[in-house]
């Protein structure tokens, strides 16, 4: 395999794996988080936070990634991240993680919604504007398609971006993100995109 064509299937990887964040109304996919119990052929069993375990479709072409710790401070004007936020009483947003997303994967889910991390919680994908220290972490100014807003990440948040995995990752015991959809029969669900603990970093979105 040329070494051209080795680093377009590691960006389109990558690229695939951004759109983990990506709200698609339409399909109404289902965000699974939890930890690994097997995987047995394509079908992958996880154990969810809510305490059930359910079982997941792997098809062939399903991509796997994992994530791997960035700092603070390699968020520069220009980076485009997806960023989960709360809002507090006072309207302001302060995030609770911050994926930086791999060039290839600029664009991903752009935009600002509803996410499911806890109660009045957002994910906002876009572009960073400025940088500013604050007393209480980092402000970044985002715009995205159609809006901007301002989210304040405190220095104790997890601010990642993606990496290559494989299968052979997905291992017992191992942190996991799955966005899926619910298959036609058996209440099982068919994966979209994975993304899987790696060295000891887990998916924090």
């Amino acid at each position: 395999m040329s070494i051209r064509l080795k680093i377009g299937i590691t960006l389109a990887t990558l690229a695939f794996a951004g759109a983990a964040l990506a709200q698609t109304p339409a399909a109404k996919p289902s965000r699974i988080r939890g930890d690994i119990v097997s995987l047995d052929g394509d079908v992958l069993k996880v154990h969810r936070r809510s305490g059930d375990t359910v079982s997941i479709e792997l098809k062939p072409a399903v991509a796997v990634s994992a994530v791997k710790s960035m700092q603070l401070s390699d968020i520069k004007p220009g980076s485009f991240v997806g960023t989960a936020a709360t809002t507090g009483t006072d309207g302001k947003l302060t995030a609770t993680e911050v994926v930086v997303f791999p060039e290839a994967a600029r664009g991903t889910g752009e935009g600002h919604y509803g996410w499911d991390l806890g109660p009045n919680s957002t994910m906002t994908n876009a572009n960073v504007d400025t940088v500013v220290q604050g007393t209480s972490g980092r402000n970044l100014k985002l715009s995205y398609k159609g809006g901007s807003n301002e989210v304040t990440v405190p220095p104790n948040v997890p601010v990642v971006t993606f990496t290559p995995a494989a299968r052979s990752d997905l291992t017992p015991g191992k942190k996991v993100f799955v966005v899926a959809t619910a298959a036609s029969q058996g209440g099982a669900y068919v994966a979209q995109r994975v993304v899987v603990e790696k060295d000891g970093v887990a998916p924090p979105m």
